[in-house]
């Protein structure tokens, strides 16, 4: 009689319940590998588990799985793909201004000048430390040392 539990028939669990724990297993996990996959199929499932819910046989509830799965990782995850990724050769801050032009304000030399970049005012020096570059040329910035731009004349 003590074991009396193990005697007992096991009870099937519903179908929704299935799909609901898969669809949170699948979002977990999407939290460990962000690939947006795992994270779409799992809802996918959810919406299976709705529709389980509501009485759909199971034939359907995997058909929609499936249907809802493959929308989400052919056209939905290319889309997220796209958004959370930074594209590559993609430059902020003061990276960004490396190779853009930039305007000379005063005279440029290997110690000392000053550029307009961006309509910015910055500290500037000549990239070729023999060079002497005039106010009103426009400079290409080849380098950012700090808060001072190293720029070469452009020809």
């Amino acid at each position: 009689m003590a074991f009396s539990f193990l005697h007992r028939e096991a009870q099937a669990m519903d179908p929704w319940l299935i799909w609901l724990i898969t669809a949170v297993l699948l979002g977990v996990a999407e939290i460990f590998t962000l690939t947006a996959a795992l994270g779409l199929l799992g809802g996918a499932a959810l919406v299976t588990a709705v529709l389980a819910a509501i009485g759909l046989p199971l034939p359907w509830q995997f058909l929609a799985f499936t249907l809802v799965a493959t929308v989400g990782v052919v056209f939905v995850r290319p889309v997220a793909m796209r958004r959370l990724m930074p594209r590559e050769g993609e430059r902020f801050g003061v990276e960004a201004l490396v190779g853009g032009a930039a305007f000379v304000t005063a005279e440029v030399t290997g110690l000392s000048g000053r550029v307009r970049i961006g309509g910015e005012e910055w500290t500037a020096r000549a990239y070729d430390e023999t060079q002497v570059i005039p106010p009103g040329t426009t400079v290409d910035v080849i380098e950012i040392k700090g808060s001072t731009a190293l720029v070469y004349p452009r020809e």
